[in-house]
């Protein structure tokens, strides 16, 4: 194999994808792995986050940190109006209703009459230098071998990782404590818990809000690491890998998602490198596999691996089978 292949794939593990996702599962994890709320919507938080940000700045000229205080805020009016008419409906209903409010947040996002704001299909850019100026890295190059990066790249990594170690290790208090026990007992069986005298509808809807803002976050790092923001990049298939990257660490799992999140980029990037290289050495004959058809291939061998985790483990690496019990009424 040629080293840069492991090179590369090195590199994603701690790369910016991988944060982006890790947040993005991190915040599935207290909707989905603690409080079993089947929410496909998590796209829309992601998005949310990152159109605070490059709306406040590029559109309006305020200052980064207004953005990201009003990215906040969108993300709890968001969870409001989603949770409101939906949290008593069952896991199925459930899941088609927030699929269908986040497919809603990307098409206003990319519609012509608000390209005014949002920039339409086009989307938004030059609103990150703000958070850049705070770079306390001068220009150069930081790490070793594959995890050398430039300034820029050091900085969000860096807080990128930050944030992915204290929303984990807040997440490992907050279920030790009284709330997240009746967060998991709701997931669990939550007319057992009703009968307690808990207000079910409320610890569902502070689940939703929680990790709605945990998603908002890595919406942030999205925006801020690529300068840019499309609405394309937060479709269905956002929270499909998100939830790919949650089962694949096992959900209910403080670190399950950060290093499903590792895993999954990992194994992306492996393959593509693979794959490429194969086509290069004449290993994959042209007419099974051109070289633009790697990043198809690639996936397909990844949802193939998903596949076999979810018959032979489903519980995923560090999960608990006991976990994915969900109660579907």
């Amino acid at each position: 194999m040629d080293i840069s292949i492991l090179n590369n794939a090195l590199a994603a593990a701690i790369g910016l994808d991988t944060v982006i996702y890790a947040l993005a599962a991190l915040g599935l994890n207290i909707q989905f792995g603690y409080a079993g709320l089947l929410n496909f919507g998590q796209a829309a938080f992601v998005a949310i986050g990152s159109y605070g940000i490059a709306t406040i700045v590029s559109i309006a000229g305020l200052p980064f940190v207004v953005g990201i205080l009003v990215g906040l805020a969108g993300s709890v009016v968001f969870a409001l109006l989603l949770g409101i008419p939906t949290l008593r409906l069952r896991a199925d209903y459930l899941a088609i209703a927030t699929i269908a409010a986040s497919e809603v947040v990307r098409l206003l996002a990319r519609s012509n009459s608000l390209g005014a704001y949002t920039g339409g299909s086009n989307g938004l850019s030059g609103f990150a230098e703000g958070f850049y100026d705070l770079n306390p890295f001068p220009q150069g190059t930081y790490g070793f071998g594959p995890f050398a990066a430039n300034e820029r790249n050091t900085w969000i990594l860096l807080v990128g990782w930050l944030l992915v170690a204290l929303v984990a290790l807040a997440t490992w208090a907050i279920m030790r404590s009284p709330w997240g026990r009746v967060l998991k007992g709701i997931r669990e069986d939550e007319d057992a818990v009703r009968a307690l005298g808990k207000n079910v509808y409320a610890y569902k809807m502070q689940a939703l809000v929680l990790g709605g803002l945990v998603g908002t976050l890595g919406g942030f790092v999205f925006s801020l690491g690529r300068a840019a923001v499309q609405p394309d990049n937060y479709a269905t298939a956002f929270t499909f890998f998100t939830y790919t990257v949650l089962l694949l660490g096992g959900a209910a799992r403080v670190l399950g998602p950060v290093v499903g999140a590792a895993i999954f980029w990992v194994v992306l990037s492996l393959t593509d490198g693979v794959l490429r290289g194969a086509i290069q050495e004449g290993w994959i004959p042209a007419a099974l596999m051109s070289s633009s058809q790697v990043g198809q291939v690639r996936f397909m061998l990844v949802g193939l691996a998903l596949m076999l985790l979810m018959i032979y483990r489903p519980q995923g690496i560090f999960g608990d089978r006991r976990e994915l019990a969900l109660d579907g009424r």
